[in-house]
């Protein structure tokens, strides 16, 4: 038996402990895989009239701009209809936090959070309790596709966000032990780490990986020049950044399982996963709408486009045409599977690159994102270059009010991952742009 009955109970009552209609609403929404595609819109656009009903009534913010735009929220109908409304962005949401809140938020179960900004810009935000909960039960349909059941044994080898974290050691192995997983952390990639992580695996025999394409890659060719043997794995997934296809080859062929694609944001709550098929992700209905606009931000039903997102039941703080700043193809056909989804075609953004330390380790990328999430009060963008093995240099656009002390909670946390690194600090006007006009937030120039 794969997964036994006292693991998969101890895991839904973890979750339920949390939001008790967590198990309800996984079971309806593996019934809902199979739908017609019409079905799944007809509810989209039922609570979509919900949300924007509630935004109108009770958010400031979007009361006013209803106002000024001489619209009502019976004129929100449809997903085609969400044209009428103006792109929101991070800047937008920042200059306007307080008009953002609902005027009946102590009412409403939240958690606050904040991004890094995988484009360079922070931003804080409310999660509602509701919507983080569902988030998480169609993160494991999505799963589902590629074989997972609720319990099975899965290790993490990613940041904080989807997995890993500073909680203390007690908290950790509690969570470690009602999920059934291990989390190895993706900033701590030496030697001596991944002998860790390979004995963990010897010894945990998880059934799947979940973690950053780049982080798996790394792994997965350290594990073949070492001759490593590990436990049979049946599939692998992705996130949080670009999997390319050398990537994907290379990893199933050292693990010798599938690798299942996946995209997803709390803050927009918008999600997409790969089935066996591999014909695309199949874009999730439920807990948000996905818009993909083009550069006049119509939307378009195929080819490349940036992803907008509008988050149903996030009530603690709604996001309506949310730009994710990340961009994808869709593609305008179906998968043979049964599923009846939109499909992604590819997402084209999110590559991160690692860093190397004096010490002779590999960190991913992203280990600056999160110290953005704690430390990134009043600074509009930044950008981290690795000049040399010893030279990091951090571009920072500041807001009024920025605080300089945050520079050395900055400069503390990163020489603790490596006290070699040498961290300048410049403030600049802007960031620069790559040739394809987009920004990069991590740049590795020991890897051109």
């Amino acid at each position: 038996m794969r997964v036994t009955v006292f693991h998969k109970g101890l895991f839904i009552l973890a979750h339920e402990c949390g939001d008790v209609s967590f198990f309800p609403n996984y079971k309806k929404l593996v019934r809902n895989q199979w739908k017609p595609y019409d079905e799944l819109k007809y509810d989209q656009e039922m609570q979509l009239r919900h949300l924007i009903n509630f935004a109108y009534e009770n958010v400031p913010y979007y009361h006013n701009l209803f106002r000024d735009l001489n619209l009502l929220p019976i004129d929100i109908k449809t997903v085609e209809d969400l044209e009428k409304l103006p792109i929101l962005t991070k800047n937008v949401i920042n200059e306007h936090w307080e008009e953002l809140k609902p005027a009946n938020l102590s009412s409403i179960k939240y958690y606050n959070q904040a991004t890094g900004g995988s484009t360079g810009t922070p931003m804080k935000y409310r999660l509602s309790k509701l919507d983080r909960f569902l988030g998480g039960a169609m993160l494991y349909r999505g799963w589902g596709y590629g074989g997972y059941e609720l319990g099975d044994k899965m290790v993490f080898l990613a940041g904080s966000s989807i997995g890993g974290g500073s909680k203390s050691s007690i908290n950790k192995k509690a969570h470690e032990l009602s999920r059934n997983i291990r989390k190895y952390s993706s900033f701590d990639m030496g030697e001596v780490e991944m002998q860790k992580y390979a004995s963990s695996m010897r010894s945990f025999k998880p059934h799947f990986v979940r973690g950053y394409p780049s982080s798996i890659y790394f792994f997965a060719n350290w594990v073949e020049e070492n001759q490593i043997t590990l436990p049979e794995i049946r599939a692998i997934y992705t996130t949080s950044e670009k999997l390319h296809p050398y990537m994907r080859i290379r990893i199933g062929n050292i693990f010798h399982c599938e690798v299942f694609d996946g995209y997803g944001l709390n803050d927009g709550g918008v999600s997409a996963y790969e089935c066996p098929e591999h014909t695309g992700l199949h874009i999730d209905t439920e807990r948000s709408i996905m818009e993909i606009v083009d550069s006049d931000t119509r939307q378009i039903d195929s080819g490349p486009g940036t992803i907008i997102a509008t988050s149903l039941f996030n009530y603690a703080m709604p996001f309506i045409r949310y730009d994710t700043g990340d961009e994808c193809e869709l593609d305008e056909g179906s998968c043979s599977c049964g599923r009846h989804h939109k499909l992604i075609k590819e997402l084209i953004g999110r590559s991160v690159d690692m860093l190397l330390t004096p010490e002779g380790k590999t960190i991913h990328g992203w280990f600056f994102l999160y110290i953005f999430w704690e430390h990134g009060e009043k600074i509009k963008e930044y950008q981290v270059v690795q000049k040399t093995k010893q030279k990091i240099i951090i571009k920072i656009v500041p807001e009024d009010g920025f605080d300089e002390k945050q520079l050395d909670q900055i400069r503390e946390i990163v020489n603790k991952r490596s006290p070699r690194w040498d961290v300048e600090f410049q403030f600049v006007d802007s960031i620069e742009k790559t040739g394809a006009g987009k920004y990069k937030f991590i740049i590795n120039e020991l890897m051109k």
